[in-house]
């Protein structure tokens, strides 16, 4: 078998459906297969996605294991020359898998390759390549000599921004989000570390495959990621996995410095994450006085499709009270345009996506109609 691709998920059934829905586009006419490894939603959330994609290999974890186990757990089920991770809150675009394999069957000197990933504006993704966080990088990063210097080779090596971000190119680490690795490469190097329960993972396998040997790269093949929407944000215990996650790695791989760096690093991660987590926590309380439906009213819509489908999209509008107009040449005032997919490939819509504000106009957001589910999909919102 050519392709194992694991997705692990937790209570996102929306955002997985339209995940498995791109993947199965882009693995048509290659052997493969696709599990999801479930952190134990619950809800019957599980049963809704498995009436859609029956052919799909579902593992139901009967509590939350992490990122990392619950990865491995698919990795060991499945059997593909090529093991593909992917978060659920993604889609991908119709050329991404055919082009990783291409490349990774090309060059036998490269153990993994990440992808380009934009966000829900359009924009260019940040972490779709990064450095390794050595200590020097992660001052860097920490301190904001990396914002201030971003093309810098030595200070801005965190995101690596000094790289053309439409060429392929070595870099250090694949983002998580999307990672395509060679299955003899995992074999010789080892699987995600169990340590981390969530984020800091991708970042330590990363470098394990560097230091045996193996070239990690980045491809500027498409896809789209709404970032951590099964994941609340706005907790203290996320932000302290968070930051966490990086003491563990300087702890794992940068203990000759621990005698020297062990305590400035901690406050460092721990003032940082909780500077983060009060300016979230003030913002949800008194940052915006509406509920997210409420919220998401006070935006303008464009619709995109066929015309059956429209009229479906136009329904939705108005159950939700929504103000929406069809989509025209010379709109520019929107806050959303959504995309119906069966009218466009994703390959469409990211590439629509990647021309927002190019000439200096505001940038829209994106969102999705799911005729499957019969649902508008946003990163902040599912009207159904």
């Amino acid at each position: 078998m050519k392709l194992t691709v694991v997705i692990v998920n937790y209570k996102v059934e929306h955002f997985l459906v339209q995940c498995l829905h791109s993947v199965s586009r882009s693995m048509h006419g290659i052997d493969g297969e696709i599990i999801v490894v479930d952190n134990a939603s619950g809800g019957g959330s599980l049963d809704y996605v498995r009436r859609m994609f029956p052919d799909v290999t579902y593992i139901e974890n009967t509590e939350n294991l992490g990122f990392a186990r619950a990865n491995n757990i698919g990795i060991r089920r499945g059997s593909g020359q090529y093991v593909m991770l992917l978060n659920p809150d993604t889609f991908i675009s119709e050329q991404l898998i055919p082009s990783c394999i291409k490349l990774l069957d090309s060059d036998t000197t490269i153990g993994a390759t990440g992808v380009r990933m934009l966000n829900q504006d359009g924009t260019f993704a940040l972490e779709s390549r990064r450095g390794v966080p050595t200590p020097f990088t992660a001052f860097c990063k920490m301190s904001g000599l990396n914002s201030l210097f971003p093309y810098s080779h030595k200070l801005g090596r965190y995101y690596m921004r000094y790289l053309d971000e439409h060429r392929a190119n070595p870099i250090d680490v694949i983002s998580g989000a999307c990672m395509f690795i060679r299955r003899s490469v995992l074999d010789e190097c080892g699987l995600l570390d169990e340590d981390y329960f969530m984020y800091g993972e991708d970042i330590d396998l990363s470098y394990r495959m560097l230091q045996t040997g193996h070239q990690n790269y980045y491809l500027p093949t498409l896809m789209l990621h709404y970032k951590g929407e099964s994941s609340n944000k706005n907790t203290y215990h996320y932000v302290y996995i968070f930051y966490q996650a990086m003491y563990i790695f300087f702890r794992k791989h940068y203990s000759h410095y621990n005698w020297l760096l062990s305590v400035p690093i901690r406050m460092a991660i721990y003032i940082k994450g909780a500077s983060e987590y009060l300016t979230r926590k003030l913002w949800q309380l008194f940052g915006n006085k509406h509920t997210m439906h409420e919220y998401m009213q006070q935006k303008r819509y464009l619709l995109r499709g066929s015309n059956r489908n429209i009229e479906r999209m136009a329904t939705l509008c108005d159950r939700h009270h929504l103000v929406y107009d069809l989509f025209n040449a010379s709109c520019t005032t929107a806050d959303y345009i959504i995309f119906d997919t069966d009218s466009f490939s994703y390959q469409d819509i990211l590439s629509e996506m990647e021309k927002w504000g190019a000439d200096g106009s505001k940038r829209p957001m994106i969102a999705t109609y799911s005729s499957q589910m019969d649902c508008i999909i946003t990163g902040l919102y599912i009207f159904e």
